[in-house]
């Protein structure tokens, strides 16, 4: 896959896993790197995890990447969790 296409997927999964599970807004260039650090989570959690395979498609990548990237999100709201 292309540098361009994986920028796409990522700022998608990353949009999409922004908007599922909700948060502080990251901006375009951190939905593109949360999608990209996502898809690499998704998948590893996924295959070698639950043993689940979504496809080489479009598709699948970007659902891969939109659960790596909740789970991302969900970590990172766990770490720097604001206190008010």
């Amino acid at each position: 896959m292309g540098i361009f296409a994986t920028l796409i997927i990522g700022a998608i999964a990353g949009w999409l896993g922004g908007k599922i599970y909700k948060g502080s807004g990251l901006g375009l260039l951190g939905n593109i790197i949360v999608g990209i650090l996502g898809s690499g989570v998704g998948s590893w959690l996924l295959e070698k995890v639950f043993n689940i395979s979504l496809g080489e498609g479009w598709i699948g990548s970007i659902i891969t990447g939109a659960i790596g990237a909740i789970v991302i999100l969900f970590l990172m709201n766990l770490i720097f969790k604001k206190k008010d």
